[in-house]
């Protein structure tokens, strides 16, 4: 069903008429909001989301409209003002703090496990699906059967999956988990979405041993790091620049003269932090002497022809992670990075740059959003003609 759904997608054959109600929690700049809208091919109505930081909020809200509200979810849901409205469908990343050693909150407290008001926010808007996301070790630790067992308990059937954004055409090694609940169905019919893109570069290993995932009909190569980038000229200033995208964030950094040097010491694609210690060890921090394993892609060179690597929120520092160009001795930019998320240029982030690359590396990739959006719309689309009972209603029943 789902391989239907996106056939229809790419034909243009699916409803815009028909916009099912969508509720983004955690939402951050709402890269995973867009992969559920027109932009992405798909027709659902955002009419509510709710992110901590404000900077997100205001990226959010410039563009999906002014339904994002600041502040903390706890306690929001504690403000009978603040009701969410009704909505078929919530999405989301609530932090799982379970992974935390430095988490100290006393038990009850709702701030610990903060899917427990993502629920709440599904039991109050009446959502029939909801789809959550988090980090890849989610899946299989207790927090998630307990977050399988409240959803249960609320009539939702489940699926849980880890997926690779590049085996859906990001141009980007990037691995999380979801779980999907749906009241009225089995979501393991459509979900996990079938892949899209298949690597051709044997050095693509794949960290998790997951059930392989079937290929739609006619799949493609994986999205490379140079159809992504490659047409950019080099980065101008340090600052976000008031030109129309892409250059607005495609801007560098001013190196010290030994990082530069350091940048040029390792000049070919996948070299790292081993290599400048064998070319460079003059250059090479003690520190990374010391550790003689591990960190493989610290101060790593990307490569043309392969996806990047995960963007996180401090992509722009080589020491964080494989953040190198493949040419050019700079690590990449904002609009890089963007890109590499599958951020189409003409998304507008706000706010200075240091929170804008924490919105970009803290994002779902929209690309990957929408072929979960693919997932949602198949099981909407099987019951359209259908009633289906709400979660609040279940609940009310239950109790």
């Amino acid at each position: 069903m789902d391989e239907e759904v996106f056939r229809m997608r790419i034909q243009g054959e699916l409803d815009p008429t028909w916009r099912p109600r969508l509720i983004d929690l955690f939402s951050g700049a709402g890269g995973m909001t867009l992969g559920f809208t027109s932009r992405m091919g798909h027709f659902f109505q955002p009419v509510w989301a709710n992110d901590f930081n404000m900077y997100a909020v205001q990226t959010y809200n410039s563009n999906f409209g002014t339904h994002c509200v600041p502040g903390d979810i706890v306690d929001l849901l504690r403000d009978p003002a603040a009701a969410p409205p009704r909505a078929e469908v919530v999405i989301g990343g609530p932090p799982c703090q379970g992974f935390s050693l430095l988490n100290k909150l006393r038990d009850g407290d709702d701030r610990k496990q903060l899917w427990r008001p993502f629920m709440e926010v599904v039991r109050r808007s009446g959502a029939s699906i909801f789809v959550m996301e988090n980090v890849p070790q989610l899946i299989g630790s207790a927090e998630h059967q307990e977050i399988l067992t409240v959803a249960r308990e609320m009539g939702f059937s489940t699926a849980s999956a880890r997926l690779c954004a590049a085996d859906y055409g990001v141009p980007q090694i990037r691995w999380r988990a979801f779980i999907i609940g749906c009241l009225f169905t089995d979501p393991k019919k459509v979900f996990p979405p079938k892949r899209t893109n298949y690597p051709t570069d044997l050095n693509n290993r794949r960290i998790f041993a997951e059930k392989e995932v079937p290929y739609i009909a006619d799949p493609g190569p994986y999205k490379t790091l140079r159809e992504a980038i490659s047409d950019l000229s080099p980065p101008e200033g340090t600052e976000i620049r008031e030109e129309p995208p892409p250059y607005d964030l495609h801007f560098g950094r001013t190196p010290t003269p030994k990082s530069l040097k350091r940048y040029m010491a390792i000049p070919e694609e996948g070299m790292n932090r081993f290599d400048l210690q064998k070319r460079a060890p003059d250059l090479t921090p003690e520190c990374w002497i010391k550790k003689t394993t591990g960190g493989t892609d610290l101060f790593g060179r990307l490569w043309w022809d392969r996806p990047g690597v995960t963007v996180r929120t401090e992509f722009f520092k080589p020491e964080k992670g494989r953040y190198l160009h493949p040419e050019e001795h700079r690590p990449i930019t904002h609009r890089e990075a963007a890109r590499i998320q599958s951020f189409p240029d003409d998304f507008r982030f706000l706010g200075p740059k240091i929170e804008v690359a924490r919105q970009i590396g803290n994002a779902v990739p929209p690309v990957l959003a929408a072929r979960l959006a693919d997932c949602v719309y198949a099981l909407l689309l099987a019951s359209k003609e259908k009633e289906w009972p709400t979660s609040s209603a279940r609940s009310s029943a239950a109790g």
